[in-house]
């Protein structure tokens, strides 16, 4: 799934593999470019590393967030299951800050906390610090959506409620026909709905490329 330069939603390709290997996403990540995807600005997905190395290798000079909610569950797995509602909401907090620049000092304040009771929690909140704050280079606006993999995660839950009805497909072709039909459907469903996942406006204040970054004290919108 994308979102192109009005602001849209649309669904970019559909391919069925049997592992999620870096020649197979690579593979498929050709195939969109060859179809004309160009101009990719930022990649939202979990932290596979046949995933991220294909987008390195695919979609060279564009920014990779990783997914807070799939960060969150490896976080939580460094830490006593009784402390895990503490550091799970010590997490929260980086994302209700206003601005770039608070967002960065939120994440520092966390992981300087956990140093001493939870060592293995805040390594790994080093290592993923530029991942998981990529969306602070982008407009404040954009924050919600792209913080995670959320909106994709809808689309892939009407495609297992579908798909559970048949359980097993005898060929790859019955789940490519099955599957494309659902996303031929929600595809049509936001081009008549003709609604902006981002405003015009907003989508021109994306940086053109990694050297045009914005200065990081950009206000957030208030949290609803």
């Amino acid at each position: 799934m994308g979102v192109n330069a009005d602001g849209r939603r649309e669904l970019l390709g559909l391919k069925v593999g049997d592992s999620e290997s870096e020649p197979f996403w690579r593979e498929f990540l050709t195939s969109l470019k060859q179809r004309g995807l160009a101009g990719v600005r930022l990649v939202v997905s979990d932290a596979h590393v046949g995933l991220t190395k294909a987008v390195g290798r695919m979609f060279q000079g564009c920014s990779w967030q990783r997914c807070r909610v799939h960060f969150a569950r490896n976080l939580l797995q460094t830490v006593p299951k009784a402390q895990q509602e503490m550091v799970a909401a010590a997490l929260r907090s980086v994302f209700t800050q206003q601005s770039a620049a608070t967002v960065e000092e939120q994440w520092d304040q966390v992981a300087a906390m956990l140093t001493g009771k939870f060592p293995r929690a805040a390594e790994l909140m080093a290592t993923a610090r530029e991942d998981l704050l990529a969306f602070r280079y982008f407009p404040a606006s954009h924050w919600r959506k792209l913080w995670s993999t959320n909106l994709l995660e809808r689309v892939n839950e009407e495609i297992k409620r579908r798909t559970r009805v048949v359980g097993i497909f005898p060929n790859d072709a019955a789940i490519t026909r099955l599957v494309g039909a659902v996303l031929l459907e929600q595809d049509e469903h936001w081009q008549l709905e003709g609604r902006r996942m981002f405003s015009l406006d907003s989508m021109a204040a994306i940086p053109p490329s990694a050297d045009a970054l914005p200065e990081l004290d950009q206000p957030a919108p208030a949290m609803p």
